[in-house]
């Protein structure tokens, strides 16, 4: 039996880990882009309707989930407007004012002209909301000490990301959704 040694085993596990997982462009994730809009804020009939409009400010930094909406547009102004009403279940992801905030959008929703959502993905949402954010982070990272006015769509979607099997994907999506709610749970206690 061959012995391998500490630095050598490692090596060849992280070698075949990285094999098993995929590098992908992260604009085939998703089946679906959307840009967002804002209606015409002057006009009254625009507003206070029951569809949510998410801006830059309702995305809370570091926080992937949970977002509350304090706007709500119409059909109207969702007519009238570049506004688009985007799937439950995508990811909005600013790009503009706030860029790098993210979050997973549990219900439909429209949102400024801020953000694009990756909609109808075809990966694990908890996953891909994780695996997006610490991309966006160390892509922010990189860029440190500069000034970032913002990332255009053919930019974010040509980005590469490493990504395992669907059944990876869940388990490792599922823990830090877990983690994430027990240290919400432990702030509030604090």
């Amino acid at each position: 039996m061959y012995f391998y040694g500490a630095k050598t085993f490692l090596a060849l596990f992280f070698i075949e880990i990285t094999t098993a997982w995929e590098q992908r462009k992260l604009g085939v994730l998703a089946e679906n882009t959307y840009g967002g809009g804002t209606p015409n804020t002057s006009n009254a009939e625009f507003w206070n309707g029951n569809i949510p409009w998410i801006q830059s400010s309702d995305i809370i930094e570091h926080q992937v989930f949970g977002v509350e909406p304090k706007k709500y547009i119409t059909s109207s102004g969702l007519a009238k407007s570049a506004a688009k009403l985007i799937p439950e279940n995508s990811i909005a992801i600013i790009t503009r004012v706030g860029v790098g905030k993210l979050a997973v959008m549990p219900f439909s929703y429209a949102t400024s002209q801020d953000f694009l959502s990756l909609s109808n993905l075809k990966i694990d949402v908890d996953f891909g909301a994780y695996l997006l954010y610490k991309k966006m982070q160390s892509e922010l990272n990189a860029v440190q000490g500069t000034s970032i006015k913002g990332i255009t769509k053919d930019e974010l979607l040509n980005k590469a990301v490493l990504v395992p099997r669907y059944e990876e994907q869940t388990q490792i999506g599922s823990y830090f959704r877990n983690l994430d709610t027990m240290i919400t749970l432990h702030q509030r206690k604090l």
